[in-house]
């Protein structure tokens, strides 16, 4: 994994699915209301948020199926690691996604889970789904890519 770009920022999990699926559109980065065995087991380093994507649900939005296993220490007190997990942002910018989900056909995907100055923040993007022929397009054109710079490398030496 590369190293940080930003200081200070210690990045759990990445969606690298979620590149090659959607393209995105906007990128926000939000809060997550969580429990303490839940930071405790994301300062572990453990957790997914493949296949996870944020859903509205009476005017606030929710990350749905993104999974954190549970915390070995924390006894009675553990929690679910399938639940449904509360986005924290403003009004006007949920306002704004929930408006852009309904009428455009937009879907909300995390992209990366991280902590900055030790609190938990989701990067969450707009984004449109690709068809095939876009997907089979991002193979060809990183193929391409790969094989020219071996060429070249080649003829360097």
């Amino acid at each position: 994994m590369k190293k940080n770009a930003v200081p200070g920022h210690k990045i759990i999990c990445l969606n690298r699915k979620a590149s090659y699926n959607f393209f995105f559109l906007e990128k926000i980065e939000a809060g997550i209301s969580l429990k303490g065995s839940e930071v405790k087991s994301l300062r572990d380093g453990k957790g997914s948020i493949a296949d996870s994507y944020a859903l509205d649900k009476n005017g606030e939005l929710f990350l749905i199926n993104s999974h954190i296993p549970l915390y070995r220490q924390s006894s009675y007190n553990n929690h679910d690691p399938k639940n449904d997990r509360k986005l924290l942002l403003k009004r006007k910018e949920i306002n704004k996604l929930i408006g852009r989900i309904n009428q455009e056909g937009l879907t909300i995907v995390p992209t990366k889970l991280y902590f900055v100055k030790g609190k938990v923040k989701v990067e969450i993007a707009v984004s449109k789904g690709k068809k095939l022929y876009d997907k089979r397009q991002v193979k060809k054109t990183r193929d391409w890519n790969r094989e020219k710079a071996r060429l070249l490398s080649k003829n360097n030496k």
